[in-house]
């Protein structure tokens, strides 16, 4: 899952990203208001972890602009200002959870997950597929109960294919669900977890197909 985080404070961005990218996720991170505001006009996100007092433009209207644009992207508030007015003025403004500082790491990774689970995933957060089984709050994938070993990257490149069932989705899609928006991508990258990731799961009756030149295919299960 691709997530943001909008905090100033440089020690607690890194500790945050360390912590959410070592469970499997692809985090940005932007420092001011303003640059948080224009990554979210353009990309999509699955949750915004989002401080209040930035610079350049303060969380209350970055969060504001979002849900002006529709957006429903989850946001959990991180912030000093832990009064009832400013908490209530959070939600009011579009926060899903608001989370003061100082806080203890674990629930804010609990958080995290409360939040995955009642938005994009509110319905299961557990995709089936043969022998396979993928818990996307969780990150974690098992074949008839057995783990299976996969990379934070090989993990997100199997959420995207599952998640789209049925449909092509091409390298230029893959890319922007599981990278940041400022890694240098070579052009092979998804080429080699696609490799990987074939012969991890393939045992387990998940067949990753190459559409020539549109991109990669799950094959929808076939009933009797």
């Amino acid at each position: 899952m691709h997530l943001l985080i909008v905090e100033d404070d440089p020690v607690l961005s890194d500790g945050l990203k360390r912590s959410l990218r070592k469970d499997g996720h692809a985090v940005d991170h932007a420092d001011t208001g303003t640059r948080a505001d224009q990554l979210l006009a353009v990309h999509p996100f699955d949750l915004v972890i989002l401080d209040l007092g930035l610079p350049g433009m303060n969380g209350l209207d970055v969060l504001r602009r979002m849900r002006l644009r529709r957006s429903t992207t989850p946001v959990l508030v991180l912030t000093a200002r832990d009064s009832t007015d400013d908490r209530v003025a959070g939600l009011d403004a579009g926060a899903d959870d608001y989370l003061p500082k100082p806080f203890d790491l674990p629930e804010l990774e609990a958080r995290v997950r409360a939040l995955l689970r009642r938005g994009r995933y509110a319905a299961s957060s557990i995709i089936k597929h043969g022998s396979l089984t993928l818990d996307l709050v969780g990150r974690r994938a098992a074949v008839n109960g057995e783990p299976v070993d996969l990379s934070a990257r090989e993990l997100a490149v199997l959420e995207a294919l599952l998640l789209s069932t049925g449909r092509v989705v091409s390298k230029d899609q893959l890319v922007e669900m599981i990278f940041t928006t400022n890694e240098d991508v070579g052009a092979n990258a998804i080429e080699v977890y696609i490799h990987r990731l074939r012969k991890k799961v393939e045992h387990a009756g998940v067949d990753i197909r190459t559409i020539r030149g549109l991109g990669y295919l799950i094959d929808k299960q076939m009933h009797d």
